[in-house]
């Protein structure tokens, strides 16, 4: 029951993400999630983990996203990432020399402000893996001031401007 939940809200957000991009004409690709889609050398790869969109970037190329609706920890100020699936990107980025994000809002923020941050940075901050108490999975907890902030009115412009 919880994973349908979880799999709703995850839902919302890659819906309220798409209207970012409309809204700010970015071009992308939905992936689909279907299972089917993808081939068995691909499943049996990387246990059939994609990212969600692919946005296109003129004059750059492609960014894989995957958004996800993750709530802060209050106490600690940081949000958890998944150690297993964080593992399946980077090595589906390095294999076909790619740029993987993972994009984080939730209803908290009323889906008006979207945190970035590339896999890659979250294997190099080299924070010490944790155990959910709650799921029991590992996972990176990934300070928030470590995110690039982009609200609801800006360009990816920002993504790029905090980058450099």
């Amino acid at each position: 029951m919880r994973v349908d939940k979880n799999i709703k809200k995850g839902g919302v957000a890659e819906e309220k993400f798409k209207e970012w991009l409309d809204k700010h004409e970015i071009p992308y690709m939905y992936i689909n999630q279907n299972p089917k889609s993808f081939s068995e050398s691909f499943k049996n790869q990387f246990k059939g983990k994609r990212p969600d969109f692919i946005i296109l970037i003129p004059n750059f190329g492609i960014i894989f996203v995957d958004v996800k609706n993750r709530t802060l920890n209050k106490k600690y100020k940081n949000f958890p990432i998944d150690c297993n699936e964080t593992e399946k990107y980077s090595s589906f980025q390095r294999k076909f020399n790619m740029h993987i994000w993972y994009v984080i809002s939730n209803e908290h923020y009323g889906y008006e402000n979207w945190l970035w941050i590339p896999v890659s940075k979250v294997l190099e901050l080299g924070i010490k893996e944790k155990v959910s108490s709650k799921s029991g999975d590992e996972f990176f907890p990934i300070p928030l001031d470590e995110f690039i902030q982009i609200s609801q009115n800006d360009s990816l412009e920002r993504l790029f401007s905090k980058l450099f």
